[in-house]
């Protein structure tokens, strides 16, 4: 089913989850349950709704101020395979794709193998931002991240690099 995601919500514009104007799509369902989580309404897969990939590359197309996507969450590699169809399309458009994450790089890119809609989504994603929130690491100061041990990573250099290469914004 890879035409729909069950999403939590949609913010047409923002300019805190990624460089720039950004439509935001809230992934439903998330595993991690992180303590502080600035989104726990997003943790059950049975809530939020199902909406079709076409509808939110509509409200892509509708705004031409856009400078990408960003997936956030919930946990969007648990439906990496719609996200990586949504995000193919978006880059087709011309615009950036930022895939939030409780998973680190490294567990990403080791389990490529077994989880081949993982390594889908992160071909199309260009800035990762990885690891679960840490309360006690939160800090207000930090930029498009909740918790120092959070990273921003260009994924396609760390793809090509073989180690994570961390943005500092």
């Amino acid at each position: 089913m890879t035409d729909f995601l069950r999403i939590a919500g949609i913010i047409k514009e923002s300019i805190v989850d990624g460089p720039g104007i950004r439509l935001v799509v809230f992934s439903q369902g998330c595993k991690h349950n992180c303590k502080g989580c600035h989104n726990p309404e997003t943790h059950s897969f049975t809530g939020g709704r199902l909406i079709n990939i076409e509808d939110i590359l509509e409200m892509v197309k509708d705004n031409p101020l856009l400078d990408g996507i960003t997936f956030s969450g919930g946990e969007p590699l648990e439906q990496a395979e719609s996200f990586a169809v949504l995000g193919e399309k978006i880059k087709e458009m011309g615009l950036n794709v930022i895939t939030y994450t409780g998973y680190t790089y490294e567990k990403i890119i080791e389990s490529f193998y077994d989880r081949p809609d993982w390594e889908r989504l992160m071909r199309c994603t260009d800035i990762l931002i990885d690891g679960p929130f840490e309360i006690d690491k939160r800090s207000i100061m930090l930029k498009f991240r909740g918790s120092s041990n959070q990273r921003i990573i260009d994924v396609k250099d760390s793809i090509l690099c073989g180690e994570p290469i961390v943005i500092t914004p």
